[in-house]
């Protein structure tokens, strides 16, 4: 049975940031990025309450409406 002599934090999976010449708010500053780019905090307040899927589906066509009015939008401002 072999073992692993890994410590524990190496096996987790995610985002993470490596502090070079103790700049803190550089790292930061990354993480804040990565974390933009993940779309981390949407998806949190996603899950954060059960969303019935008829809510699921007018927010669906609703973002495709916007998407659909700014199309809209787009297309007179060249004409």
């Amino acid at each position: 049975m072999a073992t692993d002599n890994r410590e524990p934090w190496e096996n987790l999976k995610g985002i993470s940031v490596t502090v070079r010449n103790n700049d803190v708010n550089g790292a930061l500053r990354i993480l804040k990025k990565k974390v933009q780019r993940e779309n981390l905090l949407r998806d949190l307040a996603e899950h954060e309450h059960y969303t019935k899927p008829s809510i699921k589906r007018r927010m669906k066509k609703q973002a495709a409406v916007v998407r659909w009015r700014k199309k809209q939008a787009e297309i007179a401002e060249t004409l």
